[in-house]
């Protein structure tokens, strides 16, 4: 574990213990300003004077949500906010002193943070001046929102959240100071639930990436020394390290927020990772003012759950997997970029090419991301030809080696998609992915051509097979009838 490893996990167990002395702090306005007091400190202490780059972020920003029509300002916030993160990651070309890693995950979560709230102060608008029917007065209630300069500023840089995330809705921190639901939950209880499998990961991390490191992928001796097979293995270990740094992340920066009070809500209103609730939205103001409801109540605090490492380890497809994995990110994506996109056939590309850019500027991060969607159409045509031919019946056996194979499809190309990910420069990219000949993408092209031939085919049965039937009713129909 590097330096930045360790000021990473130190900043995020201090947020961690510095929760139960938040929430003990009574008075909602010292709170909410000791809150942001802490985030500045912690975002000062990873960037040093490059915190210009997020203030600016934020005053920027604040300016648009504020004063430009907010039929587009989400729009305007966009387009901005991307602009200025793709030149927070190029200043070196500009002459200003490179930004450190860590100031990078500050930027990446404050641009979402704060074009997230734009979005939100646009729907919020466009659901006042909607008198149809069809719209949920309750959701639009809760969800109505004006925020000043200085709530927006104790968005932005609340200490919950600062560094890696998780993202939350404006209305979600709202609600942690507007509803008493965190004095009614045990939030050690939930923290140490989210918490008991970290030292695992952390052992796991220190082993692999002693034993695995992924530096040695670009050395000589690795290219010069090592045979076809142990290159191309080389994307397993490399794969298990980058999962067990992610858990650990996420994992924890999670528990900043359970322990601080933030994302928990009554299980009734249904709170969905990176929204919030869902429903019941009235019920939010009936139980937190009836003391004999908040005791009854009972809540989670799904709205913050970023991260599920067993179901991106073990769930089957690729497809699903995806899911599990920085889930209130890919809410963010969903909502307001693969929703809004106005070129619908485009819009997982599109979606998808957001998420690289907000990854960073370097080839492996498109490489990587940019190849997601041919994997999703090979797999749904392996899925469809293997756990869902409707005419031919599997038997138990027959599926549990099918879905094993699907899984390990899964974690192949997971794998294989993040040595790119994490190589970055494109010479390293494609010095590894020459020294393999590109066997990846060629097993991948392979696979597919068969699944199309195989689909084909099963399609081709399944007609004939209905057609049968039919002939056989016009045969007994046109026969002769015995007295």
């Amino acid at each position: 574990m590097n330096y930045d490893d360790i000021v990473y996990v130190s900043l995020l167990l201090f947020s961690i213990l510095f929760g139960k002395f938040y929430r003990s702090i009574q008075n909602l306005h010292v709170r909410k300003i000791v809150g942001t007091l802490v985030g500045l400190l912690i975002v000062y202490v990873v960037s040093g004077f490059h915190i210009i780059h997020a203030l600016f972020t934020f005053l920027v920003n604040a300016i648009i949500i504020r004063n430009i029509n907010p039929k587009i300002c989400h729009k305007v916030s966009f387009v901005f906010s991307f602009l200025y993160l793709f030149f927070f990651r190029t200043t070196s070309y500009f002459g200003i002193p490179y930004p450190p890693a860590h100031t990078n995950l500050v930027q990446m979560i404050l641009t979402l943070k704060i074009v997230g709230l734009a979005f939100e102060v646009n729907r919020s608008y466009v659901n006042s001046k909607d008198h149809g029917e069809n719209k949920d007065v309750e959701e639009k209630d809760y969800n109505k929102i004006n925020p000043g300069y200085v709530d927006i500023f104790h968005y932005c840089f609340n200490y919950m959240g600062v560094l890696t995330g998780p993202y939350y809705r404006y209305t979600t921190f709202r609600d942690s100071f507007n509803t008493p639901f965190a004095s009614f939950v045990n939030s050690w209880s939930f923290t140490l639930q989210k918490l008991k499998f970290v030292p695992v990961f952390i052992g796991l991390f220190l082993w692999s990436s002693t034993t695995w490191p992924l530096s040695y992928a670009v050395t000589d001796e690795f290219y010069n020394d090592r045979s076809w097979l142990y290159r191309y293995w080389y994307i397993w270990p490399n794969f298990f390290t980058f999962r067990m740094r992610i858990y650990i992340g996420l994992v924890l920066s999670e528990c900043v927020c359970t322990m601080g009070g933030l994302g928990v809500y009554p299980v009734s209103c249904k709170p969905k990772p990176g929204q919030g609730p869902s429903e019941n939205f009235t019920s939010i103001t009936k139980i937190s003012e009836n003391e004999k409801y908040l005791s009854q109540e009972k809540f989670n605090y799904d709205a913050i759950k970023n991260i599920n490492p067993y179901g991106a380890d073990f769930c089957v497809t690729y497809r699903e997997g995806m899911k599990h994995w920085n889930i209130c990110v890919q809410y963010w994506l969903a909502v307001n970029i693969y929703k809004n996109c106005p070129l619908r056939q485009f819009r997982t590309h599109i979606t998808l090419f957001v998420s690289a850019i907000w990854h960073g500027v370097y080839t492996g991060y498109y490489v990587c991301i940019g190849s997601v969607p041919f994997v999703l159409i090979l797999e749904d045509l392996w899925v469809k030809l293997l756990l869902k031919s409707e005419h031919e019946k599997r038997s138990e056996m027959e599926l549990k080696i099918y879905k094993f194979a699907i899984w390990f499809s899964k974690m192949h190309f997971f794998s294989y998609q993040a040595i790119a990910f994490h190589l970055l420069e494109v010479r390293k990219v494609f010095d590894y992915y020459n020294s393999i000949y590109h066997v990846g993408l060629v097993l991948g092209i392979a696979l597919y051509l068969a699944g199309l031939i195989l689909n084909k085919r099963s399609s081709s049965v399944k007609h004939e097979e209905n057609i049968k039937p039919k002939e056989q009713n016009f045969t007994n129909m046109t026969k002769p009838h015995s007295n």
